[in-house]
């Protein structure tokens, strides 16, 4: 058989999908031209994998529950030079993404983070807030980095982002790309990005309780001491004129 190759300009948008049938068709037409939607299924029962597939995704299925584990196996199954992350719930557009891969191309950063804006105060809520807040402070002090969210619209390259060896399979995930990152002197940027109002209930910070959870699994891997010897990544600038 012959190998599937695909061309360096493409990219992967990696969507860990729990019951999010309502939100998919949102989400999936807002993926940009040219690009790929690898929606990981982790555990459905609403029927999201068949309509993902049906509205020209590619489906990955993760049995292990957990945020992480489902955006670790989308990582893997990705092909593209660069993989996105974004949200499955409609409460960001991936278009928003186009910048962020962008801003990667040209060489100036390698991680770009969006930092959620809520248009409403129903798009995030207060005890969410404080938890993001919280862990954000406790982010700077350990990177250094200025950051001010740990949100999941993000852009980085595959081979990088591999080599992180993200062990995380909860909610940790996110925060430890970030911390590893940026024990390996990454450059990491961050841009507002409008958050909307999620479709569906939050598996996550929907409740006090999910986000205490949330709290528990971050605070563990900021207490984990730095993986190894770090040694920034390097890219040379994709020439302008090369398509998104």
């Amino acid at each position: 058989m012959k190998a599937v190759t695909t061309p360096p300009q493409a990219v992967d948008v990696v969507l860990p999908c729990l019951n999010e049938a309502e939100a998919l068709p949102w989400v999936l037409e807002r993926i940009p031209p040219g690009w790929r939607a690898l929606v990981v299924d982790n555990g459905s029962t609403d029927g999201s994998a068949a309509l993902a597939r049906r509205l020209g995704a590619e489906v990955v299925h993760e049995p292990r529950r957990g945020f992480g584990a489902a955006c670790q196996a989308g990582l893997v199954a990705a092909r593209a030079d660069i993989v996105c992350f974004c949200d499955c719930d409609a409460s960001l557009d991936p278009a928003l993404l186009v910048p962020f891969v962008r801003e990667l191309r040209e060489g100036a950063a390698d991680l770009v983070l969006g930092r959620r804006r809520p248009v409403h105060r129903s798009a995030w809520p207060v005890h969410a807030r404080v938890g993001n807040r919280v862990l954000a402070g406790m982010v700077r002090r350990r990177t250094g980095l200025a950051l001010h969210d740990l949100g999941p619209l993000r852009a980085g390259r595959r081979a990088e982002l591999l080599a992180l060896d993200l062990a995380d399979r909860r909610s940790g995930y996110p925060l430890q790309m970030v911390v590893r990152a940026a024990d390996a002197a990454w450059r990491v940027t961050e841009h507002d990005v409008p958050y909307l109002p999620r479709t569906g209930a939050s598996k996550v910070t929907g409740t006090w309780r999910g986000t205490w959870h949330a709290v528990r699994d971050m605070r563990r891997v900021l207490s984990e001491p730095p993986v190894g010897a770090a040694t920034p990544v390097q890219h040379t600038p994709v020439q302008e004129g090369r398509p998104l």
